[in-house]
């Protein structure tokens, strides 16, 4: 018998064995392949693309720390170099009165504000720096690095001034030199932190997580 159905054939079941169509590579497709009703295949999709690996969260944490280091070490060499040739002399123009380097020791917040909360915005910055610490466990959004990252490296840039320099530990000035027309002074620190916190603000409006997930309200 085996040998018989071997030289005539087996004959193709159709519809016994189910009315689906096959696909290219031959095997049938199942009623059951499409996303359950009500589910967000595009969501899913793009969840399943973020690449949550060990591997990538180092390297988004070694971007964060780069990032931060280059902002700390252009803040902390621009701040040298003003004390040693800027300050106590007549400030220099770069265009005219509309942008000056002029060096002033700053007690406040960033641009001036709120001199009187020296510890205060000590205690702040330093809270900043675990925040983001933290955020660094679960990081693997490209964009967040560099966002987190400018902002570690201002907080530290101006965290530095207040532990070190006068009048006291946790209650130092912080250099401030950039002078435009109209507006406060500031230094590249207070530069860092401002571009990451639009930074941050663009990626939460666009939904973007610091682990990568995209979520819409």
């Amino acid at each position: 018998m085996a040998e018989a159905e071997r030289i005539i054939g087996t004959p193709d079941i159709t519809g016994a064995e189910g009315s689906g169509e096959t696909g290219p590579d031959g095997a049938a497709a199942s009623p059951d392949s499409g996303a359950p009703d009500g589910q967000d295949t595009g969501a899913t999709a793009a969840d399943a693309a973020v690449d949550r690996s060990p591997a990538t969260r180092r390297r988004r944490v070694i971007l964060l720390f780069c990032v931060a280091v280059v902002a700390y070490l252009l803040d902390l060499g621009s701040k040298m170099l003003v004390v040693a040739k800027l300050e106590h002399q007549e400030p220099i123009e770069l265009i005219g009165d509309w942008l000056k380097l002029d060096a002033i020791r700053n007690a406040g917040a960033a641009f001036g504000f709120g001199e009187a909360f020296t510890i205060i915005f000590t205690v702040i910055a330093a809270s900043v720096i675990v925040v983001i610490a933290r955020l660094a466990r679960k990081l693997y959004s490209l964009p967040w690095a560099i966002a987190l990252g400018l902002l570690l490296g201002g907080a530290l840039g101006n965290l530095t001034d207040r532990v070190f320099r006068a009048p006291g530990v946790f209650e130092g000035a912080v250099v401030d030199f950039i002078a435009p027309a109209h507006f406060a002074v500031f230094n590249l620190a207070d530069s860092a932190i401002v571009c990451g916190g639009i930074l941050i603000v663009l990626l939460s409006f666009k939904g973007l997580d610091p682990d990568g997930t995209v979520h819409k309200d």
